[in-house]
């Protein structure tokens, strides 16, 4: 086997698993934000974040989950921190 046919036999097997690991990536859809209405349609909730913060202040947080469909969703929402619901 000539060193040609190795390399090319190479770089076609490096682009073949790098096409399956974008195939595999949920983390690449944007996500939406929430407008009052919207319908959601949400059948398991993944993940709820936000930004920590010491204030009560209006953060914009995140939610992951997966839709009626079975399709993995990402919608950004705003609300009070979890810092407003301490009692000190």
């Amino acid at each position: 086997m000539n060193t040609r046919t190795l390399l090319m036999t190479a770089v076609l097997a490096c682009s073949a698993f790098a096409g399956l690991a974008q195939a595999n990536d949920t983390s690449t859809s944007q996500a939406v934000p929430y407008e009052y209405g919207m319908p959601l349609h949400i059948a398991k909730v993944i993940s709820l974040s936000e930004p920590s913060t010491l204030r009560c202040k209006v953060v914009t947080a995140d939610m992951k989950y997966i839709d009626d469909k079975g399709k993995p969703e990402e919608i950004t929402y705003r609300k009070m921190s979890d810092a407003c619901s301490t009692n000190d």
